[in-house]
Protein backbone atom coordinates (compact mmCIF):
# COMPACT_ATOMS: atom_id res chain seq x y z
CA UNK A 1 0.00 0.00 0.00
CA UNK A 2 1.22 3.14 -0.89
CA UNK A 3 -0.26 5.44 2.00
CA UNK A 4 2.07 8.33 1.30
CA UNK A 5 0.18 8.73 -1.96
CA UNK A 6 -3.43 7.78 -0.73
CA UNK A 7 -3.41 10.28 2.20
CA UNK A 8 -2.25 13.28 -0.15
CA UNK A 9 -5.42 12.52 -1.70
CA UNK A 10 -8.12 11.48 1.04
CA UNK A 11 -6.41 14.19 3.74
CA UNK A 12 -8.20 16.91 4.44
CA UNK A 13 -8.38 20.25 6.55
CA UNK A 14 -10.82 20.08 9.34
CA UNK A 15 -10.60 22.70 12.28
CA UNK A 16 -10.18 19.35 14.94
CA UNK A 17 -7.74 18.59 17.41
CA UNK A 18 -5.03 15.83 17.95
CA UNK A 19 -2.50 15.59 21.18
CA UNK A 20 0.18 12.62 20.58
CA UNK A 21 1.40 12.39 24.26
CA UNK A 22 4.51 10.46 24.19
CA UNK A 23 6.15 8.96 27.63
CA UNK A 24 9.76 7.66 26.48
CA UNK A 25 11.14 4.26 26.67
CA UNK A 26 7.42 3.68 28.55
CA UNK A 27 7.10 -0.47 28.59
CA UNK A 28 9.27 -2.38 30.80
CA UNK A 29 9.94 -6.01 32.03
CA UNK A 30 8.84 -7.08 35.38
CA UNK A 31 11.36 -6.83 38.48
CA UNK A 32 9.93 -8.56 41.40
CA UNK A 33 6.50 -9.08 39.61
CA UNK A 34 5.55 -5.87 37.83
CA UNK A 35 6.60 -3.38 35.49
CA UNK A 36 7.74 -0.02 36.02
CA UNK A 37 4.05 1.04 34.81
CA UNK A 38 2.22 -1.90 36.81
CA UNK A 39 4.27 -0.41 39.59
CA UNK A 40 3.49 3.55 39.18
CA UNK A 41 0.00 4.93 40.74
CA UNK A 42 -1.59 6.43 37.64
CA UNK A 43 -5.38 6.89 38.42
CA UNK A 44 -5.86 9.62 35.66
CA UNK A 45 -4.33 7.59 33.00
CA UNK A 46 -5.89 4.09 34.30
CA UNK A 47 -9.68 6.30 34.03
CA UNK A 48 -8.61 7.30 30.58
CA UNK A 49 -7.52 4.22 29.44
CA UNK A 50 -11.08 2.60 30.84
CA UNK A 51 -12.81 5.63 28.43
CA UNK A 52 -10.49 4.89 25.18
CA UNK A 53 -9.39 1.91 22.39
CA UNK A 54 -6.16 0.56 23.72
CA UNK A 55 -3.31 -1.87 22.37
CA UNK A 56 0.12 -2.22 21.46
CA UNK A 57 2.21 -0.91 19.13
CA UNK A 58 5.39 -2.30 17.94
CA UNK A 59 7.58 0.78 16.28
CA UNK A 60 8.98 -1.46 13.35
CA UNK A 61 8.32 -5.31 13.43
CA UNK A 62 7.88 -7.37 16.28
CA UNK A 63 11.45 -8.66 17.98
CA UNK A 64 13.09 -5.04 16.17
CA UNK A 65 14.95 -3.13 18.78
CA UNK A 66 14.21 0.41 17.15
CA UNK A 67 16.11 3.82 17.47
CA UNK A 68 14.19 6.82 18.56
CA UNK A 69 14.79 8.27 15.34
CA UNK A 70 12.60 5.19 13.33
CA UNK A 71 10.25 4.87 16.37
CA UNK A 72 8.80 8.37 16.14
CA UNK A 73 8.82 7.91 12.21
CA UNK A 74 6.62 5.20 12.63
CA UNK A 75 4.40 6.86 15.04
CA UNK A 76 4.42 10.21 12.71
CA UNK A 77 3.03 7.81 10.08
CA UNK A 78 6.57 7.51 8.05
CA UNK A 79 7.63 4.03 7.10
CA UNK A 80 10.84 3.65 8.90
CA UNK A 81 12.06 1.66 6.64
CA UNK A 82 12.36 3.98 4.03
CA UNK A 83 13.49 7.21 5.32
CA UNK A 84 16.56 5.54 7.23
CA UNK A 85 17.64 8.76 9.15
CA UNK A 86 21.32 8.93 11.09
CA UNK A 87 20.88 10.14 14.86
CA UNK A 88 23.29 12.93 13.79
CA UNK A 89 20.95 14.57 11.47
CA UNK A 90 18.29 15.01 14.11
CA UNK A 91 20.45 16.09 17.11
CA UNK A 92 22.23 18.49 15.23
CA UNK A 93 18.84 20.58 13.74
CA UNK A 94 17.63 19.95 16.99
CA UNK A 95 20.25 21.58 18.42
CA UNK A 96 20.40 24.46 15.87
CA UNK A 97 23.44 23.45 14.04
CA UNK A 98 23.29 24.83 9.93
CA UNK A 99 24.00 21.74 8.18
CA UNK A 100 24.72 22.17 4.63
CA UNK A 101 24.83 20.02 1.36
CA UNK A 102 28.10 18.54 2.14
CA UNK A 103 28.45 18.13 5.61
CA UNK A 104 28.77 15.25 7.66
CA UNK A 105 27.36 15.27 11.02
CA UNK A 106 27.70 12.88 14.06
CA UNK A 107 25.99 12.49 17.58
CA UNK A 108 28.45 12.63 20.25
CA UNK A 109 29.50 11.19 24.21
CA UNK A 110 31.82 12.28 25.88
CA UNK A 111 32.98 9.44 27.85
CA UNK A 112 35.68 7.72 30.44
CA UNK A 113 38.00 5.99 29.17
CA UNK A 114 40.70 3.94 30.83
CA UNK A 115 43.73 0.76 30.67
CA UNK A 116 41.72 1.17 26.53
CA UNK A 117 37.83 0.26 27.76
CA UNK A 118 35.35 3.00 28.12
CA UNK A 119 34.20 2.04 31.35
CA UNK A 120 31.36 5.03 31.09
CA UNK A 121 29.72 5.86 27.91
CA UNK A 122 28.15 8.96 29.91
CA UNK A 123 31.11 10.53 31.53
CA UNK A 124 29.17 10.52 34.58
CA UNK A 125 26.49 12.37 32.97
CA UNK A 126 29.08 15.23 33.25
CA UNK A 127 27.47 18.75 33.80
CA UNK A 128 26.38 20.97 30.63
CA UNK A 129 28.12 23.93 31.88
CA UNK A 130 31.49 21.17 31.35
CA UNK A 131 30.17 19.64 28.49
CA UNK A 132 30.79 23.72 27.24
CA UNK A 133 34.04 24.58 28.21
CA UNK A 134 35.22 20.70 26.99
CA UNK A 135 33.69 22.07 23.31
CA UNK A 136 35.02 25.10 23.24
CA UNK A 137 39.06 24.13 23.79
CA UNK A 138 38.63 21.59 21.90
CA UNK A 139 37.25 23.80 18.68
CA UNK A 140 39.92 26.20 19.55
CA UNK A 141 42.72 22.94 19.51
CA UNK A 142 41.58 20.92 16.67
CA UNK A 143 43.53 20.78 13.55
CA UNK A 144 42.17 20.57 10.34
CA UNK A 145 42.67 17.25 8.58
CA UNK A 146 42.63 17.21 4.49
CA UNK A 147 40.72 20.25 3.98
CA UNK A 148 37.80 18.89 6.39
CA UNK A 149 36.79 21.33 9.48
CA UNK A 150 35.78 19.70 12.54
CA UNK A 151 33.56 21.56 15.13
CA UNK A 152 31.43 20.14 18.22
CA UNK A 153 28.46 21.75 19.20
CA UNK A 154 27.78 20.93 23.11
CA UNK A 155 24.54 19.41 24.30
CA UNK A 156 22.70 18.61 27.03
CA UNK A 157 25.10 16.95 29.37
CA UNK A 158 27.77 14.76 28.06
CA UNK A 159 25.88 15.13 24.99
CA UNK A 160 27.04 17.28 21.88
CA UNK A 161 27.35 17.31 17.90
CA UNK A 162 30.12 17.22 16.01
CA UNK A 163 29.81 18.64 12.30
CA UNK A 164 32.31 17.78 9.30
CA UNK A 165 32.63 20.09 7.09
CA UNK A 166 34.03 19.64 3.46
CA UNK A 167 34.19 18.00 -0.21
CA UNK A 168 33.91 14.16 -0.59
CA UNK A 169 32.48 12.97 3.03
CA UNK A 170 30.40 10.06 3.39
CA UNK A 171 27.67 9.03 5.92
CA UNK A 172 27.98 5.24 5.27
CA UNK A 173 30.32 4.73 8.19
CA UNK A 174 29.69 2.43 11.27
CA UNK A 175 29.25 4.13 14.30
CA UNK A 176 32.24 4.42 16.72
CA UNK A 177 30.42 3.39 19.83
CA UNK A 178 30.23 0.03 21.33
CA UNK A 179 27.01 0.70 22.96
CA UNK A 180 28.34 -1.09 26.22
CA UNK A 181 30.47 0.14 29.07
CA UNK A 182 33.44 -1.67 29.69
CA UNK A 183 34.35 -2.45 26.18
CA UNK A 184 37.57 -1.15 24.16
CA UNK A 185 37.29 1.73 22.16
CA UNK A 186 35.12 0.96 18.22
CA UNK A 187 36.53 2.48 15.65
CA UNK A 188 34.14 4.15 12.77
CA UNK A 189 34.56 1.26 9.98
CA UNK A 190 33.82 2.53 6.23
CA UNK A 191 30.55 0.46 4.88
CA UNK A 192 31.32 1.04 1.20
CA UNK A 193 34.85 1.96 -0.67
CA UNK A 194 33.79 5.72 -0.76
CA UNK A 195 33.92 5.90 2.73
CA UNK A 196 37.43 4.70 3.70
CA UNK A 197 38.59 8.35 3.35
CA UNK A 198 36.08 9.75 5.87
CA UNK A 199 36.76 6.81 8.15
CA UNK A 200 40.17 7.66 8.53
CA UNK A 201 39.17 11.44 9.24
CA UNK A 202 36.60 10.69 11.94
CA UNK A 203 38.99 7.73 13.89
CA UNK A 204 42.12 10.23 13.24
CA UNK A 205 39.89 13.00 15.15
CA UNK A 206 38.77 10.42 18.12
CA UNK A 207 42.61 9.91 18.77
CA UNK A 208 43.30 13.78 18.89
CA UNK A 209 40.53 14.31 21.26
CA UNK A 210 41.87 11.52 23.57
CA UNK A 211 45.33 13.74 23.29
CA UNK A 212 43.72 16.62 24.06
CA UNK A 213 41.60 15.48 26.68
CA UNK A 214 44.33 13.27 28.49
CA UNK A 215 44.15 15.84 31.62
CA UNK A 216 40.50 15.24 32.26
CA UNK A 217 39.55 13.00 34.96
CA UNK A 218 35.86 11.79 33.59
CA UNK A 219 35.36 13.56 30.20
CA UNK A 220 38.60 12.20 28.20
CA UNK A 221 37.23 10.31 25.34
CA UNK A 222 34.72 10.32 22.49
CA UNK A 223 32.01 8.45 21.17
CA UNK A 224 30.01 8.94 17.45
CA UNK A 225 27.46 7.15 16.46
CA UNK A 226 24.74 8.41 13.66
CA UNK A 227 26.95 9.87 10.91
CA UNK A 228 24.55 11.42 8.74
CA UNK A 229 23.95 14.23 6.11
CA UNK A 230 20.78 16.12 5.71
CA UNK A 231 17.66 13.79 4.33
CA UNK A 232 14.31 14.96 2.39
CA UNK A 233 11.20 13.81 4.47
CA UNK A 234 8.03 15.25 2.25
CA UNK A 235 5.96 17.36 5.55
CA UNK A 236 3.58 16.76 7.60
CA UNK A 237 1.71 19.95 6.22
CA UNK A 238 2.35 18.40 2.23
CA UNK A 239 0.84 14.71 3.41
CA UNK A 240 -2.06 15.21 6.26
CA UNK A 241 -2.66 18.93 5.71
CA UNK A 242 -2.11 19.22 9.22
CA UNK A 243 -0.51 22.71 11.32
CA UNK A 244 2.00 20.52 13.56
CA UNK A 245 3.95 21.85 16.57
CA UNK A 246 6.52 19.88 18.82
CA UNK A 247 7.10 20.47 23.06
CA UNK A 248 9.93 19.07 23.31
CA UNK A 249 13.50 19.46 25.20
CA UNK A 250 15.83 17.28 23.68
CA UNK A 251 17.78 18.18 20.88
CA UNK A 252 16.76 14.87 19.16
CA UNK A 253 13.26 15.10 19.02
CA UNK A 254 12.99 18.89 17.49
CA UNK A 255 15.72 17.99 14.83
CA UNK A 256 13.05 14.75 13.94
CA UNK A 257 10.21 17.30 14.68
CA UNK A 258 11.95 19.62 12.38
CA UNK A 259 12.64 17.13 9.75
CA UNK A 260 9.24 16.51 8.94
CA UNK A 261 7.95 19.80 8.99
CA UNK A 262 6.52 20.59 12.32
CA UNK A 263 7.11 23.77 14.32
CA UNK A 264 9.42 23.52 17.06
CA UNK A 265 7.93 25.75 20.12
CA UNK A 266 10.11 26.96 22.68
CA UNK A 267 9.53 24.97 26.28
CA UNK A 268 11.66 24.64 29.44
CA UNK A 269 13.10 21.72 30.87
CA UNK A 270 10.74 20.57 33.60
CA UNK A 271 7.01 18.91 32.91
CA UNK A 272 5.12 22.00 34.18
CA UNK A 273 7.05 24.35 31.60
CA UNK A 274 6.46 21.22 29.06
CA UNK A 275 2.70 21.27 29.59
CA UNK A 276 2.31 24.94 30.15
CA UNK A 277 4.25 25.27 26.19
CA UNK A 278 0.90 23.11 25.16
CA UNK A 279 -1.85 25.31 27.00
CA UNK A 280 -0.34 28.72 25.86
CA UNK A 281 0.23 27.28 21.67
CA UNK A 282 -2.92 25.00 22.02
CA UNK A 283 -4.79 27.33 20.14
CA UNK A 284 -2.59 28.07 17.22
CA UNK A 285 -2.24 24.77 15.93
CA UNK A 286 -4.25 21.29 15.05
CA UNK A 287 -1.44 18.60 15.83
CA UNK A 288 0.83 18.86 18.90
CA UNK A 289 3.30 16.25 19.85
CA UNK A 290 4.54 16.50 23.16
CA UNK A 291 7.76 14.54 24.97
CA UNK A 292 8.37 13.34 28.03
CA UNK A 293 12.31 12.12 28.30
CA UNK A 294 12.67 11.13 31.92
CA UNK A 295 10.83 7.72 31.81
CA UNK A 296 13.58 7.17 28.91
CA UNK A 297 16.38 8.02 30.83
CA UNK A 298 15.37 6.47 34.05
CA UNK A 299 15.22 3.37 31.99
CA UNK A 300 18.41 3.41 30.61
CA UNK A 301 19.79 3.97 33.77
CA UNK A 302 18.84 0.69 34.84
CA UNK A 303 16.54 3.04 37.72
CA UNK A 304 13.19 0.72 38.49
CA UNK A 305 11.88 3.37 41.28
CA UNK A 306 13.07 6.82 38.78
CA UNK A 307 11.33 5.44 35.87
CA UNK A 308 8.37 4.34 37.99
CA UNK A 309 8.06 8.01 39.81
CA UNK A 310 9.00 9.61 36.42
CA UNK A 311 5.29 7.65 35.11
CA UNK A 312 3.48 8.94 38.53
CA UNK A 313 4.10 12.51 37.62
CA UNK A 314 3.62 12.31 33.90
CA UNK A 315 -0.28 10.99 35.31
CA UNK A 316 -0.63 14.17 37.49
CA UNK A 317 -0.76 16.04 33.87
CA UNK A 318 -3.87 14.25 31.95
CA UNK A 319 -6.78 16.22 33.83
CA UNK A 320 -4.78 19.46 31.81
CA UNK A 321 -4.92 17.88 28.68
CA UNK A 322 -8.41 17.05 28.63
CA UNK A 323 -9.21 20.10 30.08
CA UNK A 324 -8.07 21.74 26.26
CA UNK A 325 -10.78 19.00 24.80
CA UNK A 326 -8.80 18.27 21.83
CA UNK A 327 -10.75 15.65 19.14
CA UNK A 328 -8.25 12.95 19.76
CA UNK A 329 -5.79 12.34 22.71
CA UNK A 330 -3.25 9.60 21.85
CA UNK A 331 -1.09 8.13 24.72
CA UNK A 332 1.90 5.73 24.38
CA UNK A 333 5.79 5.67 23.66
CA UNK A 334 8.01 5.57 20.82
CA UNK A 335 9.94 2.23 22.52
CA UNK A 336 10.31 0.62 25.62
CA UNK A 337 13.09 1.14 27.87
CA UNK A 338 13.10 -1.81 30.78
CA UNK A 339 15.11 -0.86 33.38
CA UNK A 340 15.69 -4.48 33.66
CA UNK A 341 17.78 -4.07 30.12
CA UNK A 342 19.25 -0.51 30.68
CA UNK A 343 18.52 -0.01 26.97
CA UNK A 344 16.01 0.07 24.44
CA UNK A 345 14.08 -3.38 23.46
CA UNK A 346 11.95 -4.80 21.56
CA UNK A 347 8.96 -5.10 23.36
CA UNK A 348 5.79 -3.48 22.03
CA UNK A 349 4.16 0.13 23.28
CA UNK A 350 1.01 0.46 25.67
CA UNK A 351 -0.98 2.62 23.43
CA UNK A 352 -3.94 4.29 24.06
CA UNK A 353 -6.32 6.60 22.02
CA UNK A 354 -9.30 8.44 23.50
CA UNK A 355 -11.76 10.10 21.10
CA UNK A 356 -15.86 10.61 20.71
CA UNK A 357 -15.70 7.67 18.03
CA UNK A 358 -13.26 5.19 19.90
CA UNK A 359 -14.52 2.14 20.46
CA UNK A 360 -13.96 1.73 24.09
CA UNK A 361 -12.87 -1.71 25.27
CA UNK A 362 -12.62 -3.42 28.38
CA UNK A 363 -9.09 -2.09 29.22
CA UNK A 364 -9.28 -0.48 33.31
CA UNK A 365 -5.48 -0.02 33.85
CA UNK A 366 -3.11 1.66 31.75
CA UNK A 367 -0.75 -1.16 31.96
CA UNK A 368 1.72 -3.57 28.68
CA UNK A 369 -0.78 -6.57 29.95
CA UNK A 370 -4.16 -4.64 30.29
CA UNK A 371 -3.14 -2.78 26.89
CA UNK A 372 -2.99 -6.27 24.94
CA UNK A 373 -6.47 -7.37 26.01
CA UNK A 374 -7.65 -4.10 23.91
CA UNK A 375 -9.19 -4.24 21.05
CA UNK A 376 -6.40 -2.47 18.50
CA UNK A 377 -4.61 -6.06 19.53
CA UNK A 378 -0.56 -5.57 18.70
CA UNK A 379 -0.39 -3.44 15.32
CA UNK A 380 2.51 -1.81 13.67
CA UNK A 381 2.91 1.64 14.81
CA UNK A 382 2.97 3.28 11.66
CA UNK A 383 -0.95 2.52 11.94
CA UNK A 384 -0.84 5.29 14.67
CA UNK A 385 -1.27 8.13 12.38
CA UNK A 386 -4.11 6.73 10.33
CA UNK A 387 -6.14 5.98 13.63
CA UNK A 388 -5.42 9.79 14.83
CA UNK A 389 -6.45 11.52 11.39
CA UNK A 390 -9.40 8.93 11.42
CA UNK A 391 -10.63 9.78 14.70
CA UNK A 392 -10.29 13.48 14.14
CA UNK A 393 -12.71 13.60 10.98
CA UNK A 394 -9.42 14.20 9.17
CA UNK A 395 -9.72 11.32 6.25
CA UNK A 396 -12.14 11.50 3.23
CA UNK A 397 -13.39 8.10 2.18
CA UNK A 398 -11.48 6.11 -0.33
CA UNK A 399 -12.19 4.94 -3.31
CA UNK A 400 -16.18 4.93 -5.02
Amino acid sequence: MDWEKIVREISTKTASKIILLVLDGLGGLPIQGETELEAAHTPNLDRLAAKSVCGLADPVFMGITPGSGPAHLSLFGYNPLKYLLGRGILEALGSGVEVAKNDLVARGNFATLRDNLIIDRRAGRIPTSENEKLCQRLNSSLKSVEGIEITLFPGKEHRFVVKFSGEGLSDALSDADSQKDNKPRVPAQALSKEAAKTAQIVNDFMDEVIDLLKDSPRANAVLLRGFSKHPSLPSMGELYKLKPAAIANYPMYKGLARLVGMDVLTAGQSLPELFAALEKNYKDYDFIYVHVKKTDSAGEDGNFKAKKEAIEESDTYIPRLLALKPEVLVVTSDHSTPSLLKSHSWHPNPFLLFSKTSLVDKVSRFTEKECSQGYLGRFQAIYAMPLMLAHAGKLKKFGA
